[in-house]
């Protein structure tokens, strides 16, 4: 699977504007309206979705790292968006240190396999603090998803 497969390259932002974390969700969730993957009628339940997934334990991994994510009856296949933070955004991460990428997942109910292989394709690919980095620099959000097509074309 490749983080292409199911983040849209126009459900990409090199500034997110939010410093805290439903802002950052909010601002994901409307990547994903903006690129019509999401109707806009759907956004405050799949906010909800995430935000009550959040209060299970956070998924700031740690790293810098975010990755929010959940399940919903509103949506058909998997869905992504990815988001960076210049400032960094205190997401309750497992180190206590501020996250500066984020990665959005939104699945189907009943969907386990690609969600759960989307989240583990995600986080092998962000131990790589070499690419941590090329994404947190990203000059542009199609400079962004290049470096997301380069890294996928490598380790798939």
């Amino acid at each position: 699977m490749k983080i292409t497969d199911f983040i849209n390259r126009r459900a990409a932002t090199i500034n997110l504007k939010s410093n805290d974390k439903e802002g950052v969700i909010k601002e994901l969730v409307d990547l994903l309206i903006r690129t019509r993957e999401v109707k806009p009628a759907d956004k405050d339940s799949l906010v909800k979705i995430l935000i009550d997934r959040e209060l299970l334990g956070s998924t700031g991994i740690g790293q810098g790292i975010g990755i929010p994510h959940g399940k919903s009856p509103k949506i058909r296949k998997l869905i992504g968006a990815i988001g960076i933070s210049k400032e960094g955004v205190n997401f309750d991460s497992l180190d206590g240190e501020p996250a500066h990428i984020f990665f959005l997942l939104l699945a189907p109910q009943e969907s386990a396999g690609p969600h759960l292989k989307a989240l583990a394709r995600i986080s092998r690919l962000l131990k790589d603090r070499y690419f941590q980095d090329m994404l947190k620099k990203a000059k542009s959000e199609k400079e962004l998803i290049n470096f997301i097509i380069k890294e996928d074309q490598k380790k798939h």
